[in-house]
Parts: C-alpha cells; structure tokens; sequence
C-alpha cells in the first residue's frame, strides 16, 4: 500500500510537471496525456514494479474520473442558452459521428483481423474511459484493453484533431467543440476548453452525448457488421 501511495504521489508529481512544460511551450508532444504514460511506464519497466502495485495506488485517479466528467454539467449550465439553440446540430453531429466511429473500429478490426474479443473491445474507443469500459463488459469486451484503446484514441485525436480542423478550415465553435468532443472523448474536450470555453463546452456535451449513443446503437451494428 505505501509503494502504491508513493507512485500515487509520482504519478501525479510527473503530470504537473509535464503539464508546466506543456503551457510554455504548447507542443502536442510534450502533452501530459503523453509524456506522464511514457514516463510512469519507462520507470515501472526498469524497476520491475508490477503493475498491480502499482494500481495500488493509481486506483484512485481512475476512481476520480467520474466525478470529473460529471464536472463537465458547470461549463454546460453557463451556456445552456447555446445549446438549446443548436441541439439539433449538435444531436445530429454526435449521432453520425458515433455510428462512424463503431463503424470503423469493426472494419479496422476485420482488416487486422483482431479476434473477437479484441474487437468488442476495441468498438467504444471514442467514447469516455469509464463509460467505455462498461460498454466493452456488457458486450463481451475486455475492460482493460478497452481502456488502452480509449487513451491511444484520445491521445490521437487530439494531436490530429486541430490540424484536421485547420485543414478543412472549420472555425465554427459549435462543429470545432463537436468534432474533438465526439471523436477524441475527454482528452479532445480537454484541448477543446483551450480553444474557447464554448468549444469546450460544447465538446462536454458531444463527449456524453457519444456515450449514451454508442451505448445504444453498438449492439444493433455489431449484429449487423459481425455476423
């Protein structure tokens, strides 16, 4: 438990560190999201701790996200106003891009030709860790690997993500906050909020708007695509 609490403190010592370089420089590549992984990995590999010591510890931040996605409800009362006003847009866009992103992970999975288990898991990759983990259990993914897809996902949407939206020149903050919301989850609306706090918020509500309709049409595409 003490090793546990100690990479707790080492975990969370490194991203705020990564997270201080990342604001003064503002490249993709020294992101959190991605220097905290490599790291924490790097130092568990060459210390020979396991991974269940350390998730001793690192259970607590899994535990907080949650409670951090529900934190996404403030930004979402500030600017109500806006997105009653665009709800159906907004609606549609998650929509498509939902379907789309089940879609395409069954074809990826086909054209890698994962095994079955590899592609339930596989399939709620845009959506937010936790809901996504439940996802993948209900319909006979595994959890973890869930979970790793979800992060590779976010980590590529958002490195991709803005030059995408500077490629076909969208400026628009309602389809900016949709896109990085729909298709990169929680790390997209992180980078979302950077933009503006309307695209962030926006992005919020595209985020759980992707869970709720991945949960509802994963199983009517997978008997479709998967049999």
């Amino acid at each position: 438990m003490i090793i546990g609490l100690l990479l707790l403190i080492l975990t969370v010592g490194v991203y705020l560190i990564s997270k201080q370089v990342y604001v003064l420089s503002s490249k993709m590549y020294v992101s959190p999201l991605i220097i905290t992984p490599l790291l924490i990995i790097s130092f568990l590999l060459i210390t020979g701790i396991s991974y269940d010591s350390y998730n001793a510890g690192g259970q607590w931040l899994t535990q907080l996200l949650q409670p951090a996605t529900v934190a996404f409800a403030i930004p979402l009362h500030k600017n109500f106003k806006v997105l009653k006003k665009h709800a159906a847009e907004i609606a549609a866009g998650v929509l498509s891009g939902s379907v789309i992103a089940v879609v395409s992970s069954v074809f990826l999975a086909k054209w890698l030709h994962l095994s079955s288990d590899l592609t339930t898991s596989l399939v709620p990759r845009s959506v937010t860790t936790p809901i996504a983990m439940s996802i993948s259990q209900s319909i006979g993914g595994v959890p973890n690997i869930t979970a790793v897809f979800v992060i590779l996902t976010g980590i590529l949407g958002t490195l991709m993500g803005p030059s995408v939206l500077r490629l076909f020149r969208i400026d628009n903050e309602i389809a900016r906050g949709v896109s990085l919301g729909t298709a990169a989850h929680g790390t997209g609306t992180s980078k979302a909020f950077e933009l503006s706090s309307l695209t962030g918020t926006i992005s919020s509500i595209a985020m759980i708007l992707t869970a709720l309709f991945t949960l509802g049409v994963t199983p009517g595409l997978l008997a479709v695509f998967l049999h």
